[in-house]
């Protein structure tokens, strides 16, 4: 049988680390905190981290991939994981990482994405091929794994072609895509899929707080027009979220389809953290924009556990314990491969 004494937990100081590390430490694992320089005070005053490695900027994750390895270093993967490391890069990783590697470069670009959530029979909203098609409220989105920030409305190709000259001239300006704005509540649900244990589970579910998008209700109609006030979507927080219960079968099952739908397009199929993100309309249609397949920051408010994981556990089980548990499983097992990529 393993010893989970003979691993160390890392991840980058950003993000999810916290409760990523918080989870580990749960577990009985230590941990390792990857913090660019200045950037530490949180891991430090909250003794999440047993080491802080630091880095100029995470970009330099590669000249420190030795020292972890020597580590015995399981790395986790999240948002500022892809955005700043690039999942192009990700397949080379050498050290240990949790989750399968190949499935990131799918929810990195917008139009794969689209084509695995289409083979798994998910409801999306349209898109719209070209500016001039433009003929209903859209939501251009661009590629990546960057918080929102950029997105932007348009309802017509003029209108559209005045908010996107701020973006003309910039790298990867013209990869993007115009989706059909579907008009609901925002609704992001968090999965977590063993690939040990072979079951899915509901982590939570959140919706997120986004720059102006959301304050602007807090001026009047008149007031918003005379300030010429641009909506934003960049993500400033996460705030917790219950469901009706009547939707969760369906979810459930859409969290299924997801999973076997995966493992057409990588090996080994998506398992470990995810969250379908999408809007839920008024007649209950739920209809997903994106998928992150990897652990999200909305499980953040989550760091003792949701109203669905106390359904399941008696113990505080946040999205970072849960993964740090699958992994300890599959130590004591001797199965440690099953759950790295």
């Amino acid at each position: 049988m393993g010893n989970i004494k003979d691993y160390k937990i890392a991840t980058l100081g950003s993000h999810t680390a916290l409760q990523i590390l918080k989870g580990a430490k749960d577990e009985g694992f230590q941990t390792i905190c990857i913090c660019e320089k200045g950037r530490d005070r949180p891991y430090k005053s909250y003794g999440v981290a047993d080491e802080i490695m630091y880095v100029d900027s995470f970009k330099d994750f590669f000249k420190i991939e030795e020292e972890l390895i020597k580590k015995n270093a399981i790395v986790i993967p999240h948002g500022s994981f892809v955005a700043y490391i690039g999942a192009d890069k990700v397949p080379t990783i050498k050290a240990m990482h949790y989750g399968a590697k190949g499935i990131l470069e799918w929810e990195s670009d917008r139009n794969k994405e689209r084509q695995w959530l289409d083979h798994a029979k998910i409801k999306m909203p349209a898109l719209l091929k070209s500016p001039e098609e433009i003929d209903r409220p859209v939501i251009i989105k661009f590629h990546g794994a960057s918080g929102g920030k950029g997105y932007f409305l348009a309802n017509s190709p003029a209108e559209f072609y005045e908010r996107f000259k701020v973006y003309e001239g910039k790298a990867d300006h013209n990869d993007y895509v115009i989706q059909e704005y579907i008009v609901g509540v925002p609704v992001y649900t968090h999965y977590f899929y063993s690939k040990f244990t072979g079951e899915l589970e509901i982590m939570g579910f959140d919706k997120r707080y986004e720059s102006n998008a959301d304050s602007i209700g807090r001026i009047a109609a008149k007031d918003q027009v005379d300030a010429d006030i641009r909506t934003t979507y960049t993500i400033t927080g996460n705030v917790p979220l219950v469901i009706r219960e009547s939707i969760l079968p369906e979810i459930f099952e859409m969290g299924d389809r997801v999973i076997e739908s995966s493992k057409k397009f990588t090996e080994g199929g998506l398992f470990g953290p995810f969250c379908l993100e999408g809007i839920i309309d008024p007649e209950l249609n739920y209809y997903i924009f994106e998928i992150s397949a990897r652990i999200v920051a909305g499980t953040n408010p989550y760091v003792h556990g949701s109203p669905y994981t106390w359904l399941r556990y008696d113990e505080p089980m946040s999205t970072g314990r849960r993964l740090a548990r699958d992994i300890k499983q599959a130590i004591e097992a001797d199965q440690l491969a099953k759950v790295l990529g």
